[in-house]
């Protein structure tokens, strides 16, 4: 597939039984949503929030990393194409928006 997915246009449930590119992207957006050493089973599943606190440069930094290395081992169907980041420097938050690539 040549086209690239944006992860902000998936419905927020989950879809049971889901198959294919939906699969991958709700696949992808579970990842981008769990903390890393909440999952029992798997405390490596999810992405690190060591970067809280952190100047704003490093937050996103770290966390383009850890979905990239996340990407590769947990949905390697998944090709991190693109991260940009809608910033709220009033209310202090930063939010990726994740474009991949499905193959």
């Amino acid at each position: 597939m040549d086209d690239w997915l944006t992860l902000d246009t998936l419905p927020s449930d989950i879809i049971f039984g889901a198959s294919g590119v939906q699969e991958v992207m709700q696949n992808v957006k579970l990842l981008l949503m769990t903390r890393k050493g909440t999952q029992p089973i798997d405390r490596e599943f999810g992405i690190s929030y060591d970067f809280l606190d952190s100047p704003v440069s490093r937050t996103k930094a770290m966390v383009e990393q850890e979905l990239f290395i996340a990407l590769k081992k947990y949905e390697p169907r998944a090709v991190l194409k693109q991260i940009s980041w809608n910033d709220d420097p009033i209310r202090g938050k930063i939010g990726p928006k994740v474009s991949i690539q499905v193959v």
